[in-house]
């Protein structure tokens, strides 16, 4: 019998963050830390992604990065 290794609602939305990090990270080609640095600035992570999971990631990866880094201008704009 195989163990079944369950993970938190938490660890699965944390897991999404560093997806959409990453995937933005890709588009604009830069690091993943200085995307991670740009989103923690302007409060986008906590503001944005974590309260707007149920919706964002039933999204394409390809959505989702074209979405953060329109997002993650518009709110560096305005700081």
């Amino acid at each position: 019998m195989e163990n079944i290794i369950e993970i938190s609602r938490t660890q699965v939305v944390m897991a999404f963050v560093a997806t959409c990090i990453e995937a933005t990270a890709r588009l604009l080609n830069v690091s993943y830390k200085d995307v991670y640095q740009r989103m923690k600035k302007v409060g986008m992570i906590e503001h944005y992604i974590i309260p707007h999971y149920e919706v964002l990631h039933s999204e394409s990866r390809e959505n989702i990065a074209a979405g953060m880094v329109e997002c993650l201008k518009n709110w560096e704009e305005k700081k």
